[in-house]
């Protein structure tokens, strides 16, 4: 009864602000740790822990060194588009709006995700280092829990962003400032490391006295609890919920987003001013598209899939997002091209000066 009417009490206050948002989430997830993960707390229990996971991956690819190379070529991609997306938000002040708050965070997201994981794939399959310990999977497992929980909610601020930019342009300033959008930020980054730490805390509530051997290319959530001689009842309700809360209701609201400002603009705009506004949304609409459509796939996929197909799945949709993503900012904003050409002005004209 008393966890009904904490429920209900969080969800009457939802709509308030996005503070008392978050808030009420926090507690839903403080409730989901109480009764999926801390059963166990109080009790005699032993867990069987191994020492280490053996990272199998692919079976049956002669040359699949190559691909790991297209990954580690992949991931150098990544790092420098990232960080010239994040250098270039941070010298031009022009740029240093709440959409572009929103828009650093997304790079340092997707240079975190990318560092957090591909030099430990590439250790383990290109140097032949299969063997990774407990802890060690477990901590790669959260780092990368959170940064893909983060990528999902930066969508959501971003899309809310031009929501408000294109259907009440002249209250913008006053409803996206600075510390409504550090807030959200940091709201989302808030519920992501939480459920990060509930799903992966989950998961050391196993015993895993069968095989250690992890049939994916990294410390996979759903290949590890299947790993579990014990109930696995609880991780999976966590699986379920992930996909829920962190991919389906964020694509929800960012699709209805986007539906309500096509119909807005077919009451009040001519052709000429849809096309404009509706410009400034395909960089974000891209983003959208790049991160989604392959997890969904993956995701609606996975029982028609053969192991290595899976594998290969799952590894590009981790690593193609981070890539393309400051790939499509530049070439698709008009503020981050402008930006561009002005500092490459300024390079050309200091070299001028020293050479005169």
């Amino acid at each position: 009864m008393y966890v009904v009417q904490e429920l209900s009490s969080c969800f009457e206050h939802l709509t308030q602000c996005h503070k008392i948002k978050t808030t009420c989430a926090i507690l839903i997830l403080w409730i989901l740790h109480r009764f999926l993960v801390d059963t166990s707390f109080g009790t005699n229990i032993t867990f069987v822990r191994p020492a280490y996971f053996i990272i199998s991956a692919f079976s049956g690819f002669p040359d699949i060194k190559y691909y790991y190379v297209f990954l580690f070529l992949l991931y150098i991609v990544s790092v420098l588009g990232n960080t010239v997306v994040m250098v270039i938000i941070c010298v031009d002040h022009t740029l240093r709006t709440p959409k572009y708050i929103a828009v650093f965070n997304l790079a340092f997201v997707d240079l975190f995700e990318g560092t957090a994981l591909l030099p430990k794939v590439l250790d383990i399959f290109l140097f032949d280092h299969p063997y990774i310990s407990y802890n060690d999977c477990f901590t790669l497992l959260f780092f990368y829990y959170t940064c893909i929980v983060m990528q999902s909610f930066n969508l959501v601020a971003l899309s809310y962003d031009r929501l408000i930019a294109i259907i009440f342009p002249l209250h913008y300033h006053v409803k996206v400032t600075h510390r409504f959008m550090f807030s959200l930020i940091a709201s989302f980054w808030l519920y992501a490391i939480t459920f990060a730490v509930i799903a992966v805390g989950l998961l050391t509530r196993h015993s895993y006295c069968n095989s250690v051997v992890i049939n994916s290319y990294f410390c996979d959530y759903g290949q590890i609890y299947r790993l579990a001689c014990d109930d696995k009842t609880r991780s999976i309700i966590v699986s379920i919920l992930s996909t829920v809360l962190n991919l389906w209701l964020p694509l929800v609201f960012i699709v209805f987003t986007y539906l309500y400002i096509g119909y807005a603009l077919t009451k009040v705009a001519t052709v000429h001013e849809r096309v404009k506004a509706f410009k400034t949304c395909t960089a974000h609409l891209s983003l959208v598209a790049v991160f989604f459509l392959p997890v969904i796939i993956a995701s609606n996929s996975m029982g028609n899939l053969n192991p290595n197909a899976r594998i290969i799945n799952l590894s590009l949709t981790s690593v193609f997002p981070p890539t393309l993503n400051p790939i499509i900012y530049v070439l698709q904003t008009q503020e981050i091209k402008e930006s561009v050409k002005k500092l490459f002005k300024i390079r050309r004209q200091s070299k001028i000066a020293v050479h005169v």
